[in-house]
């Protein structure tokens, strides 16, 4: 991460820490360059812009991002070192403007293990409208296809220090899906979301040159490592993607815990994302009389873009896949714009 990076987290090389018997703790409460193994943090809270995540063990980096309805960009790494030493990285959700594309640089540390959190959260009962559509009504796909020049147009992207380097195997979770899709369905939505990164989709032109690939494994009574208050709890190993309640103004998070690798892209151990089903309805098929809804695989493709290491672009990229918000009663971030497609393979 870069001094600037870094700085704004708190004061590096900082040796000791005095915290707060309990609660939630600021960047500034943890500096960066502090220990987490001399102040005792693994497993407390750490929150920056309304988002959070839980200390994890030595040789772990977590991170958050959060997809707002207002195009603001809500999230953060937190990484520790194996020998416990934090650092942030508070500008990896920022949009990068350049049509160049930006690559966030990779942090060199010791790769190490964690030990496996197998608990999981009680079940979500949370629901959004039911998805059906009306006799007569035609979905919005075809229209939104004609946006693609534009999308081609656009090389802006961003990434982050994360890399899938074997298969993303992930699971459906417990509870409520967006739109009150079955979990059939939801699987289907979902694997074609994941789909379209994996397999650059576009109308570009451009060719499938990135060999990422995921798995479906199965349905889990297990859900997304990821509370009502838009923070990443302990992971449980298993890469879940569910709905159910984020905070407020926050339609869909992820949630990814890395190795860190020396001199490449730290290694992705886990990825978890949840649609926001208490604030805001979603639909499988937008239609010519949708109204406020969220479309499930353009917000799955956003999502899945961060499993795979993109991060967010900002105002004027408002065309490309990973731009800050996917719109309601839109099909258009299903597919990738030229930046998405560029991004992915500065990374694979």
């Amino acid at each position: 991460m870069s001094d600037a990076q870094t700085a704004t987290a708190g004061t590096p090389d900082a040796a000791v820490c005095d915290l707060p018997d309990e609660g939630e703790l600021s960047t500034g409460d943890l500096p960066a360059g502090s220990s987490v193994i001399g102040c005792g943090a693994v497993g407390r809270v750490v929150t920056y812009d309304g988002t959070g995540v839980t200390v994890p063990e030595p040789g772990t980096a977590v991170s958050i991002s959060a997809l707002a309805p207002d195009g603001s960009t809500h999230g953060f790494t937190l990484e520790v070192a194996a020998d416990g030493k934090v650092s942030y990285d508070l500008g990896g959700a920022d949009a990068d403007s350049s049509t160049a594309g930006s690559d966030v640089p990779d942090v060199l540390s010791n790769a190490a293990a964690t030990a496996a959190d197998l608990s999981h959260e009680s079940d979500s009962t949370d629901a959004d409208a039911p998805d059906t559509t009306a006799t007569g009504e035609t979905e919005v796909a075809d229209a939104d296809s004609s946006a693609a020049a534009d999308a081609c147009s656009d090389g802006a992207y961003s990434t982050d220090d994360r890399k899938e380097y074997g298969t993303y195997e992930w699971w459906i979770g417990d509870g409520g899906m967006p739109g009150s899709l079955s979990r059939e369905d939801a699987r289907e939505a979902f694997w074609d979301a994941i789909d379209n990164i994996t397999g650059s989709s576009n109308n570009c032109g451009y060719s499938d040159q990135v060999p990422a690939k995921h798995h479906y494994r199965a349905p889990t009574s297990f859900e997304a490592d990821i509370n009502s208050r838009t923070q990443c709890t302990d992971r449980d190993t298993l890469s879940t993607w569910d709905a159910g309640d984020l905070g407020s103004g926050v339609v869909a998070a992820t949630c990814s815990w890395t190795w860190p690798m020396p001199g490449v892209k730290n290694d992705l151990r886990e990825a978890d994302v949840r649609f926001n089903t208490a604030d805001y309805d979603f639909t499988n098929k937008p239609t010519s009389r949708c109204s406020n809804k969220y479309d499930i695989r353009s917000v799955g493709t956003h999502e899945a873009g961060h499993v795979f290491g993109l991060g967010h672009v900002g105002s004027g990229h408002q065309n490309l896949t990973m731009y800050t918000n996917s719109f309601t009663c839109t099909t258009k971030a299903r597919t990738l714009g030229k930046g998405d497609v560029m991004g992915l393979r500065s990374i694979y």
